[in-house]
């Protein structure tokens, strides 16, 4: 998972930095920098923080390694949670 697909798929949900760190028990400091391209987090954050994406329903795309994009499989949600709407910019489709 790149910063960026970090940060498009909260904006996809519709999380907060806190609310992704609360979600992964990681602090704000971790997502923060992450997305800053200030450091990488360490291999259990990382992960944390992306399995706390996936389980909201994010896929992550990459090719050869390369991070490529998200979408969203809105057979994930759980509960209440209302599916997000679409960010300016993101497409949705599923390949």
């Amino acid at each position: 998972m790149s910063p960026e697909q970090c940060r498009a798929a909260r904006a996809w949900l519709g999380w907060s930095m806190d609310a992704l760190a609360e979600r992964a028990r990681v602090s704000n400091s971790t997502v923060r920098d992450f997305e800053a391209r200030r450091r990488t987090p360490i291999p259990n954050n990382l992960a944390a923080m992306r399995g706390a994406l996936e389980a909201a329903g994010i896929e992550f795309l990459s090719s050869d390694g390369v991070a490529e994009g998200i979408v969203f499989n809105g057979n994930a949600l759980a509960g209440d949670e209302a599916p997000p709407r679409s960010p300016a910019g993101v497409d949705k489709s599923s390949p």
